[in-house]
């Protein structure tokens, strides 16, 4: 399954009835766990701000996450480390004006910047990020996602990263917790990203594995040469991220467009001025098709 992510902006709250139902549009199920949602998701990663996208305004962030829900878009995407909790916090607000049984929540846990255990990540805007897909590790994600989006269950809850030393955290342990979350009900379904072909099939071995979160789009299609046949035959969905490279399939980048120090983009290959220019050319040979699609 892959979930096409889309920025809406405007709309102010209103009644559960003032929520549109989308008619026609293809619906899915995420792996085996009944959760059905249609094709379109939003990915709250830049809402949280920082460095990586600079800095927002949260009132829009809320009335953009209110919008998207109120045209149809179920999947609200997130994690723990985006804005370093910010995300989630936003999430929570906007969810005050947004019936909860309306929206697919999901978010990430397992990279943790307030202890030194796992394996060095990445350090930004002050924080030293860890991976640790311990149990105790991410229940204790979980428990904090909870309080941040004010709710009392999470739709999807993702490993972020994966041990880049094979092993280091056995996939049955972290695997075994998210079960146990499962059969709680603080979880709906099971989800892992940034997986290689190895570790996808530990996660199948170990229990039903619902969802992975991978990055696939037009100009990066290494997810459909293993991973996606795998999930083909073992019924996991696959949810995307940077379907738009980054909003650089937009169109809307000039050819001597430059990233900030330390954005998001900086050093990204399709981001580079010579990646800039191919996409563009690319995006203009299609003008035609897109103009008599829309018509």
């Amino acid at each position: 399954m892959q979930v096409w992510i889309q920025h809406l902006s405007g709309l102010q709250a209103g009644t559960d009835e003032s929520f549109a139902e989308v008619d026609n549009m293809e619906m899915r199920e995420i792996g085996h766990s009944g959760i059905v949602v249609n094709g379109l998701g939003l990915g709250c990663w830049a809402i949280g701000g920082g460095s990586w996208w600079g800095e927002n305004d949260d009132r829009t962030s809320v009335d953009t996450i209110y919008r998207a829900v109120h045209l149809g878009v179920e999947w609200i995407d997130t994690a723990r480390v985006y804005g370093f909790g910010h995300s989630e916090e936003v999430i929570g607000r906007a969810l005050h004006s947004v019936p909860r049984h309306k929206v697919i929540l999901s978010t990430k846990c397992a990279l943790q910047w307030n202890t030194t255990e796992g394996e060095y990540h990445f350090s930004r805007d002050g924080h030293d990020v860890y991976r640790n897909l311990t149990p105790q590790s991410i229940r204790n994600d979980l428990e904090l996602s909870l309080k941040a989006l004010g709710t009392d269950y999470i739709d999807v809850l993702y490993t972020h990263w994966q041990c880049r030393e094979y092993g280091l955290v056995p996939v049955d342990e972290t695997m075994s917790e998210l079960i146990r979350m499962k059969k709680e009900g603080t979880i709906r379904a099971i989800g892992a990203s940034n997986v290689n072909l190895q570790v996808l099939r530990d996660y199948a071995s170990s229990g039903e594995l619902d969802v992975i979160q991978e990055k696939l789009s037009i100009l990066d299609r290494k997810a459909e040469t293993e991973l996606l046949p795998f999930c083909e035959e073992h019924g996991i969905s696959l949810q995307t991220y940077s379907t738009l490279e980054q909003g650089l399939l937009a169109g809307r980048t000039p050819d001597s467009y430059v990233p900030r120090p330390g954005e998001v983009r900086e050093g990204r290959k399709w981001w580079q001025p010579e990646g800039i220019r191919l996409a563009n050319q690319m995006l203009a040979g299609w003008s035609d098709l897109a103009a008599s699609s829309i018509c």
